[in-house]
């Protein structure tokens, strides 16, 4: 049984004399069968000789012997012919219509030579995506790389990256079969066509599931990708660049401006008659196969979440880098993302907390929520009890921080760390130093003051990074515990973001009311800890 309708028999001559191969000649006959396209080339090329050479012999024409085929001069000739012609006019050349196309008075217009022509030769169309990029040899090829990279992983979606010139020719050779359908008097929409990345998909799909052992997944988390790029064809998006400038600008990290959605545009814009003028249609066969540049593998992001303390006064949240001068050795994600790396073999991560502490205040108490994406993870799965043994190592490996609570969460778990944060409330414990001497009656009032509402304008100490603003932050409760003349310990219950170094010391006025307005008397802060961050995030593990 043909593959292809007998109304499609004037198209698939016209595609096949160009040098389509059998697969892009399915995708414009929109033949939507998935294991028609699985079937080997050699195999989808008899049936189309088979499928022209009946239908010749239904008109009652006579059909040259395939044994026998005629010259390749001749063909050759032709084909010249029909390149000049569309060089002086810009239009399509005509065949004949389905009355008359088996027609033998014209060799290059008959089935076995437009068969010959389009076997052995570079697809004009997919440049060769279709045909030697889907044998198992290349197929084998991204497996070996797939498994030299060492991932762990229970499915794959496979995604291909074109060359841009690819939908150029896709539009030339659509346009050529536009005209045989019209002379046909059949409509043709563009959605009628199979999309090449589609069709590629369908025939490496069961190729590459079979030799990775896992089944392919739209929705699944690992990526095996491949880019392809033919140098050969490259200026061909360039007209294009004239005809719609508008479409072609500059962008940040694009090497090109020819991107395949600028071109797309681009080709979405132009007139029929102009673009005919700049390109051959049907377009010619390529001398070269496309490259696979990149054979790419990526996995999904992991995501691990946990508290942690912090029990150093010389060690800051994340790296302490000025000017690209390192001030201190290390930092509390250093000394957490220096053991997960290394446990999930990820190229990189993305450490985020609730809130943060300055590098000379501790953290104690339950500690603080954080979170860290890991990207591209060659290690997916651990147990509870392999994510102990992971928090134990981290803890072991220094004793200026310790974390609880190590866990696989997803990534919209992580959104519950920042909802609300300004509404969350901590705990803290300030050390005050006060320049004239005080008595335990002269900070007692400090524990009957409830909710004091802040201004705070943006600290000088943290101008260089955060906008100038004037925000509003309440102290709920505080209680003072007396020590000597000079000296008290504060323990604050506040609302997340307030500044408690400059509510103490007063930041020059920035800050109202402050502690030494309060005293009246100047105050400053010598120690400071975050004794709760009062996050329910993430849930609390069993010891």
């Amino acid at each position: 049984m043909s593959p292809v309708a007998e109304k499609d028999r004037a198209v698939v001559q016209l595609l096949l004399n160009a040098g389509t191969c059998p697969r892009c000649v399915l995708r414009f006959c929109s033949v939507g069968s998935q294991l028609l396209y699985r079937h080997p080339l050699q195999d989808l090329l008899k049936d189309l000789q088979e499928f022209l050479k009946n239908s010749q012999e239904k008109e009652g024409t006579v059909c040259l012997d395939v044994a026998d085929p005629p010259c390749k001069r001749l063909r050759l000739e032709h084909k010249e012919e029909g390149a000049d012609e569309l060089n002086h006019n810009g239009a399509i050349p005509q065949l004949p219509s389905a009355g008359n196309a088996g027609n033998t008075g014209n060799p290059a217009l008959s089935g076995n030579t437009a068969l010959e022509s389009s076997a052995g030769r570079v697809c004009n169309v997919c440049l060769g995506i279709l045909q030697e990029f889907c044998e198992p040899d290349f197929v084998k090829k991204v497996c070996q790389k797939v498994n030299s990279a060492d991932y762990q992983f229970t499915s794959f979606v496979f995604s291909v990256s074109l060359p841009p010139q690819l939908s150029v020719r896709e539009r030339a050779a659509w346009l050529g079969v536009k005209q045989q359908m019209r002379n046909l008097g059949l409509p043709l929409a563009k959605d009628d066509i199979v999309q090449l990345k589609e069709a590629y998909k369908w025939i490496i799909h069961p190729q590459l599931a079979e030799e990775l052992g896992v089944p392919a997944d739209g929705k699944s988390l690992f990526e095996v990708s491949v880019v392809f790029a033919h140098p050969e064809t490259d200026e061909e998006c360039h007209f294009l660049a004239t005809a719609c400038p508008d479409c072609f600008k500059p962008a940040k990290n694009k090497q090109s401006v020819f991107t395949r959605m600028a071109v797309i545009k681009a080709l979405e814009r132009i007139k029929e008659e102009d673009f005919l003028k700049h390109f051959p249609c049907p377009p010619s066969s390529p001398k070269n196969l496309c490259d696979a540049l990149e054979i790419q593998c990526n996995n999904g992001a992991v995501f691990v979440a946990g508290r942690y303390n912090k029990y150093s006064r010389n060690l800051p949240q994340t790296p302490w880098i000025i000017d690209g001068e390192r001030k201190l050795e290390s930092s509390v994600e250093e000394l957490i993302s220096e053991h997960l790396m290394a446990q999930f073999k990820a190229d990189s991560f993305n450490f985020s907390s609730s809130g943060r502490e300055d590098v000379d205040v501790r953290t104690l108490g339950n500690g603080r929520p954080f979170a860290m994406e890991l990207v591209n993870p060659r290690r997916i799965r651990f147990s509870a009890e392999e994510m102990k043994r992971l928090q134990q190592a981290i803890n072991d490996s220094s004793d200026k921080i310790q974390v609880r609570d190590l866990q696989l969460v997803t990534r919209s778990a992580i959104g519950r760390m920042k909802e609300g944060e300004e509404e969350k409330t901590k705990t803290y414990s300030a050390l005050i130093w006060t320049d004239k001497a005080i008595q335990r009656e002269d900070i007692a009032f400090l524990d009957d003051i409830k909710e004091l509402r802040l201004e705070q304008k943006t600290p000088l100490r943290v101008l260089h990074r955060r906008p100038l603003a004037v925000r509003c932050r309440l102290i709920h409760s505080m209680r003072s515990e007396y020590i000597d003349q000079h000296h008290f310990r504060l323990h604050l219950r506040t609302q997340a973001g307030t500044y408690i170094k400059e509510f103490v010391h007063g930041d020059f006025g920035r800050t109202k009311p402050n502690i030494g307005s309060l005293l009246n008397r100047t105050a400053d802060i010598l120690e400071l800890d975050v004794e709760s961050v009062d996050v329910d995030w993430p849930p609390a593990l069993a010891d």
